[in-house]
């Protein structure tokens, strides 16, 4: 497997275990801000989607022809990390699968070192190439990811990749209580 290959295949990864985090879940556990910032798991799915598409699509000068309201000069700040009431879950999925499949084409056509131009990053930095917008995905995905990795966790207590997932240990609900007390006994001690 070639390092475009490899790139693609994670990003593919973290973008479905992104998408993962909403399962299961009604419309209000989905939309409900879990940080003073506001941070929810739809609002992510919506941020990173959008993002994708500016980043192999614009950048590339590959345009998905795709009108995200969000992104206009007179849009409310942070518009794109919340979803109202009159957007759908399934109208977010929906961005989500086609800025996916938008992204993937553009990377597949593409080599490695193909240019592109990223106008919203300063001067210095606008010339980039598709390896390094790859590797900028993934990262920025992978992050998202962990915040709803934590959003999902304090929601409902699923953790990581749900049952089973080899990078979690298997614990009891009554062993992780004892677990998160030592923790919490260690944070206090230090505190003193």
């Amino acid at each position: 497997m070639d390092d475009k290959a490899i790139l693609l295949k994670y990003l593919r990864a973290r973008r479905g275990e992104l998408l993962g985090k909403l399962d299961g879940l009604d419309e209000y556990d989905v939309r409900r801000p879990m940080t003073a910032t506001g941070t929810n798991l739809l609002g992510l799915v919506k941020h990173v989607a959008s993002v994708e598409l500016g980043y192999f699509g614009e950048v590339f000068g590959r345009p998905s022809g795709r009108d995200l309201p969000w992104f206009a000069d007179d849009a409310e700040a942070d518009a794109d990390l919340w979803v109202p009431s009159e957007e759908s879950r399934e109208e977010i999925i929906e961005l989500h699968h086609f800025s996916a499949e938008h992204s993937d084409a553009t990377i597949e056509s593409l080599h490695l070192d193909a240019p592109g131009k990223v106008p919203w990053w300063a001067e210095e930095r606008r010339h980039v190439t598709l390896h390094q917008i790859l590797v900028h995905m993934c990262v920025e995905t992978a992050q998202h990811l962990g915040h709803a990795d934590i959003l999902r966790e304090l929601i409902d207590g699923s953790a990581g990749k749900g049952p089973g997932d080899p990078n979690l240990s298997q614990r009891s609900t009554e062993e992780w209580g004892d677990h998160r007390a030592r923790i919490e006994a260690a944070a206090r001690q230090a505190a003193r």
